[in-house]
């Protein structure tokens, strides 16, 4: 027991509480703008960060990854505050999280090995872009001092690990948003700071019940925003956990992670907080701020909530040019510089080009991870099922004169079922007709279709064909689909 705590919690005690100090203040901003853009109070966004990350430090099945308010999941949100207001939207919240503890004990996440690595190098690509662009606001329209801050900030991100000694002592993202809040102070500059986004709660969370009457209209209400609000959460949290395996490598248990955003909703909607999910951006500031254990992630929640509530004052002073230097950092080291060089481009298929171009490009212009994800996926199913059909392969042979023997080698199925039939001479005069199928697999009732085709202009041209060799799956298609019931294969099917 002792051990396996260790292991999990208390092996990296220093560079945890560091890499979640880094990420609570990173969370502030955020979680703010999140909220607005939901239409709700700032603190609905902050109450949910906190929560988030500390109920998912524990129940959670990916160690360091960083659960809190996410814009992704307030879009969804928008027209549910606007239309029946907050108390609709924590019922919603919870009825999510019942909703994904579902997804969890049915295993859902196992769905996870049809997203190939080429969408989840579009979705990490888009992230970046997304990152990037959200730092655009705060970059126009401002006085010279903004970019001043914003360079020096990524002056000491980059430079600080490089110093000896110190690099290793301190994350270079805290040193920059400490150090800029001083100089912002200490010279008066006038610029954009944290308490400027919207005002800091000042009291912890209390328990809340939603105010709604519990009947079927409320249901039908919630229900629609709650199984977009799980889908979309579950997709991202087991993306971003995708992600930090591959950084840390490391594994994760991807249907506890599906429990544990689920828990952690509940417990969200229960203390006045919106639904959120895992957050790329900041788990992967949290990674490369040295976080790798539940204790960051645990440090991140609580000290967020212990800055607004008790420090407030002083995090209202912290400049947003301090942390636009750390999101722009998060952004350009997210994005897979590998897969737009030209050597990449070269080696690699153009498919799986195309997939990640087409994953980018989707959730860029719609700023839905969801989407992205799922065009994605569809492109690369079609691209998979055009390159198999092109396997198939068949070849006949002529032992006696009227027969021919046909050698069917390969998976027939919707997208190879014309080249099956395209691939037999109907106009040959034979009287009898061998087709073996030992080495070929019928997936679908397409492919069946091709088959009744074939054999149905043979015997129609007054050829006896026998299907040889169908294996079991095939066979059990044959015979539930099949019309052609009078020739030799029947009898052949299990040959």
């Amino acid at each position: 027991m002792l051990s396996a705590l260790k292991q999990t919690w208390f092996f990296n005690i220093r560079g945890d509480l560091l890499a979640g100090f880094v990420v609570a203040l990173a969370l502030i901003p955020e979680a703010i703008a999140f909220s607005i853009i939901a239409g709700v109070d700032p603190k609905v966004g902050l109450y949910a960060s906190f929560s988030m990350a500390v109920v998912i430090a524990f129940a959670g099945g990916r160690p360091a990854m960083i659960s809190a308010a996410t814009g992704a999941m307030a879009l969804l949100m928008v027209t549910l505050v606007k239309v029946h207001g907050l108390e609709y939207l924590l019922a919603a919240t919870l009825l999510c999280g019942v909703l994904q503890i579902l997804a969890g004990y049915f295993r859902l996440a196992t769905l996870m090995r049809f997203v190939s690595r080429s969408v989840v190098t579009g979705f990490v690509n888009a992230l970046a872009i997304l990152i990037f662009m959200a730092q655009l606001p705060e970059l126009t329209q401002v006085t010279w001092h903004v970019y001043g801050m914003t360079a020096a900030g990524l002056a000491i991100i980059y430079l600080l690990p490089r110093v000896p000694k110190v690099g290793k002592l301190l994350p270079s993202p805290l040193v920059c948003i400490v150090g800029l809040t001083i100089v912002a102070v200490v010279l008066g500059l006038d610029i954009r700071t944290v308490g400027d986004m919207g005002e800091l709660p000042d009291s912890l969370p209390v328990f809340l019940w939603p105010q709604v009457p519990l009947n079927l209209e409320t249901l039908t209400i919630i229900f629609p925003y709650s199984l977009s609000l799980a889908i979309v959460g579950l997709l991202e949290s087991l993306m971003t956990a995708t992600i930090l395996d591959d950084l840390t490598d490391t594994p994760s248990d991807k249907n506890r992670e599906c429990k544990g955003q689920g828990i952690a909703n509940l417990a969200t909607g229960l203390l006045g907080g919106m639904a959120g999910c895992a957050m790329i951006g900041q788990s992967v500031i949290n990674v490369k701020s040295g976080g790798r254990g539940r204790l960051s992630t645990l440090f991140a929640g609580a000290f967020l909530l212990f800055m607004v509530v008790f420090l407030g004052p002083l995090v209202s002073l912290i400049p947003m040019a301090a942390l636009v230097a750390v999101m722009i950092m998060v952004s350009l080291g997210t994005f897979n510089w590998r897969s737009i060089s030209p050597e990449q481009l070269k080696t690699l298929p153009k498919s799986s080009t195309i997939v990640m171009l087409a994953t980018v490009a989707t959730v860029v212009y719609s700023h839905n991870l969801a989407y992205g994800v799922l065009v994605g996926v569809l492109l690369s199913a079609l691209f998979f099922a055009n390159k198999v059909s092109q396997v198939l392969h068949i070849s006949s042979s002529s032992a006696r004169t009227g027969q021919r023997h046909y050698q069917v080698v390969g998976q027939v199925f919707f997208t190879s079922a014309e080249q099956f039939i395209g691939a037999f001479d109907f106009k040959e005069v034979l009287n009898k007709v061998y087709i073996d199928v030992s080495r070929a697999h019928f997936w679908d009732i397409t492919a069946v279709d091709a088959l009744d085709k074939v054999v149905l202009t043979f015997q129609r041209d007054g050829a006896e064909v026998e299907v040889i060799g169908l294996n079991e799956a095939s066979a059990t298609l044959v015979e539930h689909f099949a019309e052609h019931k009078d020739a030799k294969a029947i009898e052949n099917l299990m040959d």
